[in-house]
């Protein structure tokens, strides 16, 4: 996330961005906090219910490129997807 936190502000504009949480004990006020303890410059949420397992999202950091169509472009999780990569993701993603 950190990486992203650096890459996805040249692509703002284009491609929207959302954080959401896994953790069900984690009211919005605390995750709302960490986002701005961190300096994530994108908004979080919580999930609805059923997103998580309809992405099948199994652990933390897990990260979701979702086109215009509803179509996973890309997935990744924890530590991998390099800067050059997401480069990539933003761009298709801002193209569409």
């Amino acid at each position: 996330m950190r990486r992203l936190k650096e890459i996805w502000p040249d692509y703002a504009e284009d491609v929207p961005f959302y954080a959401i949480n896994v953790d069900p004990t984690a009211s919005f006020e605390e995750i709302e906090a960490y986002r701005e303890q961190q300096g994530y410059p994108w908004p979080m949420a919580q999930p609805a219910e059923g997103l998580l397992a309809d992405f099948k999202v199994t652990r933390q950091s897990t990260k979701v490129a979702v086109n215009s169509d509803g179509f996973i472009t890309y997935r990744d999780s924890y530590g991998k997807g390099s800067d050059e990569t997401w480069h990539q993701v933003f761009q298709e993603l801002a193209a569409q």
